[in-house]
């Protein structure tokens, strides 16, 4: 074969670091966007926290605004410079107000020393989750001081009367709880682990020995079912517990002990999740009502007893954007602005920067202008971060105005392909955008992404949105007859009287999808009740 040579025109999409950095930024959540600022602001000496009110930048990178091709669309959004007469409050949009789409951009990752540094800045305090700053939280939201399941059971074993070897194996297994409350290891195990190789069968026997006696002390401690090695010990722990007390009626002594019995059968927990009463008597002896009052009882007990002491943070959501009613009536629109409040205040680093300037290109000075531009282009990144979350939740508002009046049973069906035609971005931008992503309405607080649903064909050649067909379905249970509750095809053939040609099987998705249970399950339960 003889060599020659070839020439070849094509075209291949190359991000950039910086576009690279924008498509991340976009797709974090509120949570991470923080801890990302926070590192960033560790690593870069040209960053810093505005905490005063300062303008955005207006005079941006003449460099970054190469227009992207309409082939390289699927990532360019990510990368859209900030919308124009957005003010130091925080970035807002009504219904009648055009707003610009502004070119999209990809930078050459030029290290040019910006003329004037201290125009950057940024809209709101970078710690926007409540997470952090507790000073700054409602005192509604604050999490109050929890104080650990191992804190509570160490300050009630001091109580105890123990000797110094007792006291010691009880820690030892109050240390080796979940945070459910549960043993998981069996107490030759957990003794396995005090022994050495060179240690006779005695010495693991005694320390058995003194981890059952442990145990019994353990699981005699509050809350009760705690020390337990499984679930049928867990609420058969939690029925003695509450048959030791005084205030027990002999009617609710009969209860407990039928419940008593049904945990000790084999197999127990299973039947208890199926709801099945008649096999659970036939195991017992006892009547089906006598059997039914005990499903109740222990549908009562916790069957997590640790969880209420667990290192969780308890806090409510903070929203990206904010959705707003003006007016009423006819007139009545709908305002969405970003949460201030989750928008990362940054500038670069005045003195560095100038120090920089007044250089005359020593050995680092390459190195120190790239990272001035990386911090340049990180608050650049951001404010298109949040520029694009408005543009996207705008166009979310103002398609679904009728459920912020109506409902979800007023939802429009929207899936993510038209929105992003009707941006002008790509579908996975739109994506990105709404994971993670929280919007306050006057009706809740909701994920972006809980807006979009598929469309259902209607007798009258419209579609219906899957969460109208969801409500319809809630509603349809929740009116039900209990004694003789709705099953899937009859709630089919409700949604056909609506006309709504929905399937059985799709029925059945979306009830499981709502957590409901199938109708012999919600018939159990109502009898139990």
């Amino acid at each position: 074969m003889k060599p020659g040579l070839s020439l070849r025109v094509s075209q291949h999409l190359a991000l950039t670091p910086q576009l690279q950095q924008s498509i991340r930024l976009l797709q974090l959540s509120t949570l991470e966007l923080a801890s990302e600022v926070e590192q960033m602001l560790d690593d870069n000496p040209f960053l810093e926290r505005d905490d005063e009110a300062a303008p955005r930048e207006e005079f941006g990178l003449t460099r970054a605004d190469a227009r992207v091709s309409e082939g390289d669309r699927i990532q360019e959004v990510a990368s859209e410079s900030i919308a124009a007469g957005a003010d130091g409050s925080g970035a807002e949009a009504e219904f009648g107000t055009e707003s610009p789409l502004p070119d999209s951009w990809d930078g050459d990752g030029s290290v040019e020393v910006s003329p004037d540094d201290g125009e950057w800045g940024g809209d709101a305090p970078a710690r926007a989750n409540n997470l952090d700053g507790d000073d700054e939280l409602d005192p509604g939201e604050r999490a109050r001081p929890q104080e650990s399941l191992a804190e509570h059971l160490h300050r009630q074993a001091l109580a105890l009367r123990l000797s110094p070897e007792d006291t010691a194996a009880l820690r030892f297994l109050i240390e080796s709880l979940n945070d459910d409350g549960y043993l998981e290891d069996s107490l030759a195990q957990l003794a396995a682990t005090l022994t050495d190789e060179g240690d006779d069968l005695e010495h693991l026997e005694e320390l058995v020995h003194r981890f059952t006696l442990g145990l019994k002390l353990l699981q005699s401690l509050e809350p009760a079912g705690v020390g337990a090695r499984n679930l049928a010990e867990c609420l058969t722990l939690q029925l003695k517990s509450r048959q030791a007390e005084r205030d027990v009626d002999a009617v609710e002594q009969a209860c407990i002990a039928a419940a008593l019995r049904i945990c000790a059968q084999h197999g127990a927990v299973d039947l208890l999740a199926r709801r099945d009463a008649k096999r659970l008597a036939q195991l017992t002896g006892d009547g089906e009502d006598a059997v039914r009052a005990a499903m109740q009882l222990i549908g009562r007990l916790d069957p997590k007893p640790g969880r209420q002491f667990a290192d969780v943070e308890r806090n409510t959501v903070v929203p990206d954007v904010i959705v707003s009613s003006v007016g009423s009536g006819a007139a009545q629109r709908f305002r969405v602005q970003l949460n201030p409040d989750v928008m990362p205040k940054l500038r670069v680093h005045d003195i560095y920067a100038n120090a920089l300037r007044g250089g005359k290109g020593g050995e680092n000075h390459q190195a120190l202008a790239q990272r001035l531009q990386e911090a340049r282009w990180f608050i650049k990144n951001i404010q298109q971060r949040f520029d694009t979350i408005l543009r996207v939740s705008t166009a979310i508002v103002e398609r679904q105005r009728n459920f912020f009046i109506h409902g979800e049973l007023a939802m429009r069906p929207m899936v993510q392909r038209e929105l992003a035609d009707e941006l002008g971005v790509h579908e996975s931008t739109i994506s990105r955008v709404t994971t993670a992503k929280y919007m306050a309405t006057p009706r809740g607080t909701f994920e972006l992404k809980y807006f979009f649903g598929s469309a259902l064909g209607t007798e009258a050649g419209g579609n219906a949105s899957s969460t109208a067909v969801r409500a319809l379905i809630k509603q349809f249970i929740a009116a039900e007859d209990t004694a003789k509750p709705l099953s899937d095809n009859q709630i089919a053939d409700m949604l056909k009287e609506q006309g709504i040609d929905c399937a059985r099987r799709t029925v059945a998705k979306y009830r499981e999808g709502l957590r409901i249970p199938i109708a012999s399950l919600r018939k159990a339960t109502a009898g139990a009740a």
